[in-house]
């Protein structure tokens, strides 16, 4: 699934331009990259804690004021980061409603989001390194907030299709509350053995709405 190039999302939620400057010419886009990349790797290695911007100098060769033109700091790079891979969020969760036409439809639709999601933090393990970064750093808890945000107003738009009689603010509680429930048990699943995973997941699967009204 491909990852956007910007470093930053517009969606409902005001989000910080977390790079510094976003590179124009081939050149600067290329060190914008390399610089991406390798801190990338840098915290698969280690995790968000003992993540330095030196090591990123050390390795990607690039001189601290270059580095420093594009990211102050290593909150900087993982906002960056961190905006790109919600976007595979994004697409799960928006591919995965886009077929719901009726409230039969709705219960698997929420069963595939949360294997979707599972996947995806299978696939990309750094997004747990990620996340946990977001916990820890005040500015990147407003990126997660809303990130929350933005997947609540997929789910809310299609439960407006599903019943327009609703209120649109009971379901937007209602579809948020969904979405974090749904982060969380993912995560969680992350943590545990691969056996114990699948038993979790599907045990809270049956605890998602199946209608409307459920909500």
């Amino acid at each position: 699934m491909a990852r956007t190039e910007a470093a930053k999302i517009s969606e409902d939620a005001p989000i910080p331009v977390f790079a510094r400057k976003l590179p124009t010419q081939k050149r600067s886009r290329d060190r914008f990259e390399h610089i991406l990349r390798v801190s990338e790797e840098i915290l698969r290695e280690v995790g968000s804690d003992e993540f330095k911007m030196s090591d990123v100098v050390d390795r990607s060769g690039v001189a601290f004021g270059s580095l420093y033109q594009y990211f102050p700091d290593k909150t900087a790079i993982f906002g960056t980061l961190a905006c790109r891979y919600n976007e595979l969020g994004h697409a799960c969760v928006r591919d995965g409603l886009a077929s719901v036409s009726a409230e039969g439809d709705l219960h698997p639709a929420l069963c595939g989001i949360v294997d979707g999601y599972f996947e995806c933090f299978q696939n990309e393990p750094v997004m747990c390194d990620l996340w946990q970064a977001t916990q820890a750093d005040r500015n990147l808890q407003r990126l997660d907030d809303a990130d929350v945000s933005i997947l609540a107003g997929f789910l809310k738009d299609c439960l407006i299709r599903l019943d327009r009689s609703r209120d649109p603010d009971e379901l937007r509680t209602g579809s948020r509350l969904i979405m974090v429930l749904i982060a969380a048990a993912v995560r969680h699943a992350i943590t545990l053995p691969p056996d114990e995973a699948p038993r979790s997941l599907a045990m809270f699967k049956r605890l998602l709405p199946r209608r409307v009204s459920d909500i």
